[in-house]
């Protein structure tokens, strides 16, 4: 008998995607140790677009292979990040029980609580074959779909949703809920200061979706807590007095003062962040007042600030205006002016 091993070269940045996944597959079955984090590290790096295509039959295969935690860990914190790419996708409703049971558990997930309880409707008409409509249901129906919800129903968090959204959405399908957490939500939202159950997990830690590709959002908190001269006790991400909107992208809207005014002006308030080029440092400030106009407007709320690194908030340096009445400069002809600071 003779024994051949064929040694040679695979460009991994010649496959796609899911051809990555499918070599992880078989070096894995060989027991390749060395490969098998080599080819999770690459997919993380220079793949991550892969799991847009087939979200949940990556998971699913991800989840099979004891071996693959690295990309593990990396599926379920991307989708926790963006939720849409499962939730979204079409074979969402194919999902296999247990992985949606534990992106329910996860605390990370990043979507209203109404949207996850929608979805998990939505996944669990499709498991029964069912219509959405409860009036449509018999006996045997409302059976078959309290058995299938019962696994989930203690990883929503149903008091964090609206009252309008539990009304209309969550107390329709009161046949197929506990009775006893039906009163309770009743009582938490009709009889005032009610607090909820001690039972119940915890409220999600959401982030704050912004659209921007060099703001993330534990940079929100920080740019509210300058405005409100929160020296010393700055705010979460759960208790922001502000509602902060991407209104201008250079990317997106255009490059030039034209495109900036057309965005902002009139709108109010605004935070303007650059990233200088060929670093990972941010620049920026904050203008009180609007960029209508071609005049030198006064306040003595306006800041400047600076990131040495942008993904680091703790690198920030910020100054506020000396000179209030020559604080920011609005020009028609220029983007953001600031003054003397």
């Amino acid at each position: 008998m003779f024994r051949f091993i064929y040694c040679g070269n695979i460009e991994l940045k010649n496959l796609q995607g899911p051809d990555v996944l499918k070599l992880l597959i078989a070096v894995d079955e060989l027991n390749i140790q060395q490969l098998i984090s080599h080819i999770q590290e690459y997919l993380i790096k220079h793949q991550t677009e892969f799991l847009h295509q087939n979200p949940t039959g990556i998971l699913e295969t991800v989840y099979q292979h004891e071996t693959f935690t690295d990309l593990w860990d990396f599926c379920l914190e991307k989708i926790c990040e963006e939720p849409e790419i499962l939730f979204n996708s079409d074979k969402f409703v194919n999902l296999k029980a247990p992985l949606l049971e534990l992106l329910l558990k996860r605390d990370d997930l990043n979507m209203d609580e109404i949207e996850v309880w929608e979805g998990l409707l939505k996944w669990c008409f499709v498991q029964q074959n069912l219509d959405n409509d409860p009036t449509k249901w018999t006996k045997d129906d409302i059976t078959k779909i309290e058995r299938s919800l019962h696994r989930f129903i203690p990883l929503i968090r149903f008091y964090d949703i609206k009252p309008t959204d539990f009304f209309y959405k969550v107390y329709n399908y009161k046949d197929v809920l506990p009775q006893g957490l039906i009163q309770d939500l009743l009582e938490f939202h009709i009889v005032p200061d009610v607090k909820p159950k001690t039972n119940v997990a915890l409220s999600r830690n959401l982030k704050i979706k912004l659209g921007s590709t060099i703001i993330k959002s534990n940079h929100i908190p920080l740019f509210a807590s300058w405005i409100d001269r929160k020296d010393s006790s700055h705010y979460n991400n759960k208790k922001i007095p502000y509602d902060f909107k991407l209104l201008y992208h250079s990317g997106r809207d255009g490059f030039n003062a034209a495109s900036f005014h057309r965005n902002c002006d009139n709108k109010g308030a605004t935070i303007f962040v650059a990233k200088i080029q060929g670093s990972t440092q941010l620049i920026g400030g904050y203008n009180p007042l609007d960029w209508n106009g071609n005049v030198w407007k006064n306040t003595s709320d306006s800041f400047l600030f600076n990131f040495a690194d942008g993904k680091n908030i703790s690198t920030a340096n910020l100054g506020y205006v000396k000179n209030p009445r020559v604080a920011v400069y609005c020009s028609n002809n220029k983007g953001p002016h600031m003054g003397d600071f």
